[in-house]
Parts: C-alpha cells; structure tokens; sequence
C-alpha cells in the first residue's frame, strides 16, 4: 500500500454518494507498500478501504480480482470483501483513476514476526489455494518467470557502473532459471505478494490477508517460496529455519505436497528471489520523485537469492519427512 494521489475530504465524501456505506467522518493515507494509493475511511456505519490503482494493475484485469476476493470470501477465507455501488458497479473512478472500495479487516501487519505467525500463515496460506480451487476465472502472471527477462531489460541500462555487480549475478540466473524451470506442477490462483503487510493479525491470532491486486494463476509452492522469501530471513538476511519449519509443515496439513513440489523448491525459491530482486531494482531505479513512499531495498534479496543457490534440497528448508 502507498499514497500517490492525494485526495480531500471533500473529494472522498462526494465519491461516496454513490455508495451506501454511510458519511465520512475522517480518513487517513496508508504509506506502506509501493503500488497504488490506499486510504483508510471511517464512516458513520463502518471502516472501508479506498484504492486508487495508479502502476502496474492494467484496468482490464480489475474483475478478475473483485470476483476473486468475493469467491474467497464467500467460502469464509478472510480477506476483504468488495462493495458495490448503487448502480451496481464495484470499479469507480476517481481523479480519473480506477478504484475500488473494500470492506476493512480488522487487526494489523506485525513488524516483528513471531514463530507463531509462521504457523498461521502456513495454515491459512493452504486453505486460501484450496478454496480456490473452483474459481473459473484465470490471470497471466505478469511478473512472473517468462517475464523476468523483459523486466531485466528495461533497466538495465540505467545506473549500470552502480549495479554491474548485481547485473552479472541477475543476468547468470536468468539463464539457469530459463533452463531449469519446472514445465508442470499443482497450480491455480496464487496472491504473488505476501508479505507482511499483507497478512493481518489481531493479538497474534490471523486475521486475515488483503491486497490481491497481484493475483494471477501459478505454482502453488511458487507462492510458497514467495512466504518463505518474507518471512523466514532476519533483518541481516540470515535464515530462520525454525520459521520455515512452521510454514512449510502447517501448509501440508492443509495441501501436502507432491514429490515434484518437494523436488523442484529449491528452483522456484531461487526464482521468487530473483523476482523481488528484479522489481526492487526496477522501482530504486525508477522511483517517481514526488511519491510518498520509499523504494525497498533491492539488496535484502540479492543475499536471498544467493543463499537459495546453495541449496540442494526442501529438506534444508525444515520440511519433515
């Protein structure tokens, strides 16, 4: 979550007319995350979100995630629920930009991430892919693998004396990665981005998961890999086992996994690396100057991904036998 557009109160409570959620008492801008503008409503009936979608969501795919996020919560996933308008419409604009309005979860992202969190996570995570397991609709990965190579390139030109290094590691990874890459594993529609804040948390007791605006059809253990990548590695990008364990091992009460999964997790956590690593770098580099929002650090996962390249087996990670 971020804030690019800045909107009044006056501009909210208009944009409300045509809702049935009650006045506007008061509203603040969330300045975590890099994507689209988020702005957290508190009206006379409830609390809500407002998202302004300003980058990377292509307005095409906007019902894709409004009729996932309704499906997951009509089979009680927690996760926001989308609110539709008078007339009918759940997408609106707003300063001339597509927006949704969704209901507000309850609790918040925690900064400091307790083993317990790792467990309900692992648990949460599985029941979320099962769920949507009937879901008839599909989205493209538009970051995912076969488009790393043309994210690559759109950057790397720009700064190149200050990230040679790092280019020469991204370029040798590309290449391994194209080639090993596994062709056919369980999969269906995967978050792509949890992080932490987006799994909320209400005195340590899950809560919920928000922000699917990177929703798309993938690997299920490729997500997997992308939970593991957030949140099993300290502050100094050392790793915590004991956290993967509980992932890991509570996701397969839920979905065990199948031997290719198990086999090929070393590639695909190598490749969840690579893709924050490509995006930060590509954000770092071409962070708009009047954005209220700080780029993240594309380094963390330079060392994330040179640790997954010395790993042979899941086993390494904590998964049981």
């Amino acid at each position: 979550m971020a804030v690019y557009t800045e909107l009044t109160k006056s501009d909210i409570s208009e944009f409300l007319n045509s809702y049935k959620i009650g006045d506007l008492i008061t509203f603040e801008g969330i300045i975590e995350g890099v994507e689209n503008s988020n702005f957290k409503l508190i009206t006379s009936k409830n609390n809500f979100i407002l998202t302004i979608f300003e980058k990377r969501v292509d307005l095409k795919d906007l019902p894709f995630f409004i009729k996932l996020m309704n499906h997951l919560y009509k089979k009680n996933i927690k996760c926001p629920c989308p609110i539709i308008d008078i007339d009918g419409n759940y997408i609106k604009e707003i300063k001339d930009k597509p927006s949704v309005i969704v209901s507000y979860v309850q609790g918040k992202w925690i900064k400091s991430i307790k083993n317990i969190h790792c467990e309900q996570l692992g648990q949460n995570l599985a029941k979320m892919h099962l769920a949507s397991n009937d879901f008839k609709l599909s989205r493209y990965n538009s970051m995912g693998m076969n488009e790393w190579s043309s994210l690559f390139s759109n950057f790397n030109s720009e700064r190149k004396s200050q990230y040679n290094e790092i280019y020469d590691i991204i370029k040798k990874e590309l290449i391994f990665l194209k080639k090993e890459w596994p062709k056919d594993l369980p999969s269906g529609v995967i978050h792509a981005d949890l992080f932490q804040d987006n799994v909320f948390f209400e005195n340590d007791i899950f809560s919920g998961i928000i922000d699917f605006y990177f929703a798309c059809n993938d690997f299920y253990a490729y997500e997997l890999a992308i939970c593991l990548n957030a949140w099993c590695f300290e502050r100094d990008q050392s790793f915590n086992i004991t956290k993967a364990r509980l992932i890991l091992n509570n996701y397969q009460k839920e979905r065990p996994l199948i031997k290719k999964e198990k086999e090929y997790f070393p590639i695909l956590s190598r490749g969840a690396a690579l893709r924050f690593l490509l995006t930060r770098l590509n954000d770092l580099i071409f962070h708009p100057k009047d954005a209220k929002v700080n780029p993240k650090n594309p380094v963390e996962y330079l060392k994330i991904l040179q640790f997954h390249q010395k790993i042979k087996s899941i086993s390494e990670y904590g998964l049981d036998n």
